[in-house]
C-alpha cells in the first residue's frame, strides 16, 4: 500500500515483536506495539502518518519496517541501526485479553533523540495536525526524551494526543510511572484511556466514566475517549458532553491485540476528515457538535469491531470501517 497524502500525523514510540501465547504452549510471532500499531492503523485510514523512531538492522527489525513501508507509514529514520529489536511476550486469558512481559533495554527504537523528532517533525509543519505518543514511551526512563518534544510541539499550535496504554506490570516504580504519566496528560489535547489504565493510575471515582469526568477535570484535554472493550466506549469532552456507542452487533472474537490502537486511529481519521485548514483540530475540538461526535466514535467502535475478528493487529481502512458502520448502527444507551 501506498499513501501519496500529505503528513499530517508525526507518532513516536515502540515498535517490537509480539510473542503471542497459543493453546499449545508454542508463541506465534506477530508484529507489533502499540505506538507501531497505531501508526500502521492511521496509514490504513488514509492518514498521512510519519513515524519516528529508527528501525534495527536486524530481521525482526526489517520486518516491521517493510510491513510499516507496505501500509503507507512514512519512515523519518529509514536507514537501519546496530541495535536489536525489542520483544514482547504476549499471553492471552480465555476471552483473548493480553497481559504482557517485554525486553526492551537497548533496544533500536529507543536510539531517538528530542532533537531528532522535532527536527523531523518541522519539515512538514504546513499540514501536520497531529503528534501522538502513548503505551511504552510513557516509561518514565524515556521522559526526558519525549516529554520535551510534545511540549515544543504543542507551543506550534500541534494537537497532542497520548494513549494512556499503561503497562504497569513491567515498571520497577510504580508511583513514579504514575507521576510521569500524569506529566503526559497534562500536556495532551485528545487522551485514550481504558477502563483498566483508570485503575492502574488509581483515578478517583466510583464507576470508569466517574473517573474519567475526573482526570477530564484535572488535565486540559479537550477530548477524551475511554475505552470499555466489549461493554462499548464514551467520548467526553472539555464542555461536559458525553457521548456513549456500543457495538450492536454479535462479534467473532479472535483476540484483542490491537483493538485499542485501531479504535484510536479510527477515531483520529474522523476526526482529521472533519476538519479543513482554515478549521485547525484544536479549534474543531472545541466546537464539535453531538452529530460529529457520535459519527467519530461510530467509526473508533468500527475499527475496533474489525481488528478483533482477525489475529493479531490488522487495522481496518477508512472503507471497511466506514462499511461495517453503515451496516451495524450504535446502541447509545449504557
Amino acid at each position: 500500500m501506498t499513501n501519496a497524502s500529505p503528513i499530517r500525523v508525526a507518532i513516536a514510540g515502540e515498535a517490537l515483536l509480539d510473542l503471542i501465547s497459543e493453546a499449545d504452549g508454542r508463541f506465534n510471532p506477530c508484529l507489533g506495539g502499540a505506538v507501531y500499531n497505531l501508526a500502521r492503523a492511521l496509514a490504513r485510514q488514509g492518514m498521512g502518518t510519519l513515524y519516528l523512531n529508527p528501525f534495527s538492522s536486524d530481521k525482526l527489525g526489517q520486518a516491521l519496517m517493510q510491513q510499516m513501508v507496505d501500509d503507507g507509514v512514512i519512515l523519518s529514520q529509514p536507514k537501519p541501526i546496530q541495535a536489536v529489536t525489542s520483544l514482547a511476550v504476549v499471553h492471552l486469558n480465555t476471552n483473548g485479553h493480553p497481559s504482557y512481559a517485554f525486553y526492551r533495554d537497548g533496544v533500536a527504537d529507543r536510539h531517538v533523540s528530542t532533537a531528532q523528532m522535532n527536527a523531523d517533525c518541522s519539515s512538514h509543519t504546513q499540514t501536520l495536525d497531529l503528534i501522538c505518543t502513548g503505551a511504552l514511551a510513557l516509561d518514565a526512563r524515556d521522559q526526558s526524551v519525549y516529554l520535551p518534544w510534545l511540549m515544543t510541539q504543542k507551543q506550534t499550535g500541534k494537537c497532542i494526543v497520548v494513549d494512556a496504554n499503561l503497562r504497569p506490570s513491567v515498571m520497577p516504580d510504580l508511583q513514579t510511572y504514575r507521576d510521569c504519566v500524569y506529566q503526559y496528560l497534562k500536556v495532551a489535547d485528545i487522551i485514550k484511556v481504558s477502563d483498566e489504565d483508570l485503575v492502574a493510575l488509581a483515578v478517583l471515582g466510583k464507576s470508569p466514566l466517574e473517573k474519567a469526568q475526573h482526570l477530564l477535570k484535572n488535565t486540559h484535554v479537550k477530548l477524551m475517549a475511554l475505552t470499555l472493550g466489549a461493554d462499548g466506549a464514551w467520548l467526553l469532552s472539555h464542555t461536559g458532553h458525553t457521548y456513549f456507542g456500543k457495538e450492536s452487533a454479535m462479534l467473532n472474537i479472535v483476540d484483542t491485540v490491537g483493538a485499542g490502537d485501531s479504535f484510536l486511529a479510527g477515531l483520529l481519521a474522523a476526526l482529521g476528515n472533519l476538519n479543513t485548514p482554515d478549521l485547525p483540530l484544536n479549534d474543531l475540538l472545541n466546537s464539535i457538535n453531538d452529530e460529529q461526535a457520535y459519527a467519530c466514535l461510530r467509526h473508533a467502535i468500527s475499527s475496533a469491531s474489525l481488528c478483533v475478528q482477525a489475529r493479531g493487529c490488522v487495522p481496518p481502512t477508512w472503507q471497511q470501517a466506514a462499511e461495517w458502520a453503515t451496516a451495524h448502527p450504535l446502541i447509545k444507551t449504557p
